[in-house]
């Protein structure tokens, strides 16, 4: 009987509830708001999923420069290998559905591209590279998405020797919000045959030294200007 009685009153209770609070108890927790600012970024041949040493230099620069924004982060889901051609497509493909998701959905983030060495190239093809070249195929963003980019950084990008220049020489849509960085005698930025770079080139240590040069932070403060 005493426990017939209590399942009584906790059923009154519920009933008493009203229906607003009960929705409350019981509904999904939201999705999380949309950030102030999401950062793409594609990593580097070979090195393992994220955003690599470059990119996460980048990313906690640019967030020590833009005060209480929100900054989230999505590394390019892409093999990043050796077989060039066919890994920088698949990433061309993962970073433009996603930040034409993010685009559709968080209408006011600010979205920053991002990408170093095959990342960069990643980054070319959704956003300056018009026709296949060298195996290479674009799946570049739509005019109205790429409104919602605010800036884009990349480093030892090869665009001189598959494009013929960096993005900001070359882009009506992305040069005046493009910073292309290339360290001295880096031979993956430098004009070169249109082929997939040489391991000696891409571990060159003109290659490997955007970790150590203040680049990414240069970057970061170039992107803070345009949020």
């Amino acid at each position: 009987m005493r426990g017939r009685h209590v399942a009584h009153l906790f059923a009154v209770a519920v009933l008493t509830v009203p229906a607003s609070l009960w929705h409350a108890l019981i509904a999904p927790a939201s999705a999380a708001p949309c950030p102030d600012v999401e950062v793409t970024f594609a990593r580097a041949t070979t090195e393992p999923p994220g955003v690599g040493v470059v990119g996460q230099q980048f990313v906690d620069s640019l967030r020590s420069q833009v005060g209480g924004k929100s900054v989230v982060v999505y590394p390019v889901n892409y093999p990043a290998t050796y077989d060039f051609a066919p890994s920088a497509n698949t990433g061309a493909n993962d970073a433009s559905a996603h930040v034409q998701s993010t685009a559709a959905n968080c209408p006011t983030t600010k979205i920053v591209l991002g990408g170093y060495s095959q990342g960069a190239l990643v980054i070319d093809l959704i956003t300056i590279a018009q026709a296949p070249v060298a195996g290479f195929v674009p799946d570049s963003l739509p005019q109205d998405v790429a409104d919602h980019v605010a800036a884009v950084a990349t480093f030892g990008n090869p665009s001189d020797r598959y494009l013929g220049a960096p993005i900001s020489a070359i882009s009506p849509w992305y040069g005046a919000k493009a910073i292309d960085l290339c360290a001295d005698a880096d031979p993956i930025c430098s004009p070169g045959p249109l082929a997939p770079p040489s391991q000696d080139e891409m571990f060159s240590p003109a290659h490997l030294s955007y970790a150590n040069s203040g680049m990414p932070r240069q970057a970061a403060a170039f992107v803070a200007s345009r949020l």
